[in-house]
């Protein structure tokens, strides 16, 4: 037998270790040279690691949800030839936030995830079914075995369609119910907390524990500001996008920050250090199907209304497709977070660790307002903002919020040279 190691390889940026979040093979399975093997979660992102050379899996380091350091035995196989030695794996990037067999709503549940020894049992036969990463993930979402479904893509390729085809033929009917009948459950259901659900428990935890959180909640009047946004949407060309709210909040708090630096800054407390930036890279914090993934608008300073919208746009889709890149899900110095029309009156916004502030966005409400003493009907919301009290003061805080309410109250001034006072 010719055993070939293979280790679980160095994917850069300063990276010590990855979670193994779910197995493409098992024990006993004959891989193919660039077949998947493992799909593994850094910090930042999900990545395939492949398989270098042809080979009969033999034993699996680590199951899933295990932590394992860079250059630890990941997998052992069973080669011709292939001699008794490592493997040089180059992982392929999944682009993707989205780990396998986990979902989230508003940073709450996961889809149920299949326990290890079922992952690694021997129920699938040998021939892999045609599907991308994304439809794979979707089907461990939907808990649907590949194997189980008829593909409609080119070489019987199992598309996103087939998988929501089979799971609505799998449904029971629903049971006739009658008025006084009830029906008393004591089942439960546990869930693996993996992949970027972990991450994501990890990175509020860490967040909550070490930033002293201040809020700070002011009114806005966005009537005038809805009215330009409606008249640029009308007289728009075919090439732009359509206007949301947000790249106005991201131009008056680009506007805002380059009077307030202290804003636009990462503390690192390990070292005693502020770095403030020039360049205002934004977090636009996203809800993905697998949980909260901040995409980011580098450069948000150098761009108008379009290219933030169009960018915004871009990144959104990338991120809940599970297309967006490591270095589009890094790198922010300041975050918005808005949960659109369910924004609520009020929230408290978590910190972006190392970020030292979060924006956070409220639904708009029309409400009655005393204007020059006069009652009338005015489009109201709220900013609802968190800030690291360690680097920012509560006077600086309520400073530059001041300053973004008066840029999107008076949206002209958005696109004055001058600063607005």
């Amino acid at each position: 037998m010719n055993i070939h190691v293979i280790k679980m390889p160095d994917i850069g940026e300063g990276i010590a270790e990855v979670e193994v979040v779910t197995w493409h093979v098992k024990v006993g399975d004959e891989v193919q040279e660039d077949q998947a093997l493992a799909d593994v979660m850094t910090d930042k992102a999900a990545v395939e690691i492949p398989s270098p050379v042809k080979g009969k899996v033999i034993g699996l380091g680590a199951k899933a949800g295990d932590v394992v350091a860079v250059g630890a035995e990941l997998m052992r196989l069973d080669v011709d030839g292939g001699g008794d030695r490592a493997a040089d794996v180059k992982p392929a990037a999944l682009p993707s936030a989205d780990p396998p067999a986990a979902v989230a709503t508003s940073g709450n549940g996961a889809a149920p995830a299949r326990a290890t020894a079922e992952l690694l049992s021997g129920q699938a036969g040998d021939q892999k079914p045609l599907a991308s990463p994304s439809v794979r993930r979707h089907a461990r979402e939907l808990g649907i075995e590949l194997r189980d479904v008829s593909g409609s893509g080119p070489a019987s390729r199992i598309e996103h369609g087939d998988l929501e085809a089979y799971a609505a033929a799998q449904r029971p009917a629903p049971a006739a119910r009658t008025p006084s009948a009830s029906v008393e459950r004591d089942d439960t259901e546990q869930i693996p907390v993996i992949g970027l659900r972990r991450k994501i428990a990890q990175k509020m935890q860490e967040s909550k524990r070490r930033i002293p959180h201040f809020a700070y909640v002011e009114e806005v009047d966005v009537t005038d500001l809805e009215k330009l946004r409606a008249f640029l949407n009308e007289t728009r060309r075919e090439d732009q996008p359509k206007l949301t709210l947000l790249p106005f909040i991201m131009r008056a708090v680009v506007r805002a920050v380059a009077d307030y630096p202290q804003i636009n800054a990462h503390f690192d407390d390990d070292a005693g250090i502020i770095t403030r930036y020039r360049a205002v890279h934004l977090g636009i914090a996203t809800q993905t199907k697998s949980g909260l993934v901040v995409p980011v608008v580098k450069h948000a300073e150098a761009r108008d209304l379009w290219q933030s919208a169009a960018e915004v746009s871009r990144l959104a889709a990338a991120a809940r497709d599970g297309k967006a890149a490591r270095e589009e899900l890094s790198g922010s110095t300041i975050t918005i977070s808005s949960l659109g029309p369910l924004g609520g009156i009020v929230s408290t916004p978590i910190i972006n660790h190392p970020e030292v502030a979060i924006v956070g966005i409220n639904r708009i409400v029309e409400r009655p307002h005393f204007v020059d003493g006069a009652v009338v009907a005015r489009k109201l919301m709220n900013l609802s903002s968190s800030f690291d009290h360690r680097v920012v003061d509560g006077q600086d805080a309520a400073e530059f919020i001041q300053r973004v309410r008066r840029l999107l109250e008076v949206p002209a001034a958005l696109f004055m040279s001058g600063a607005i006072k």
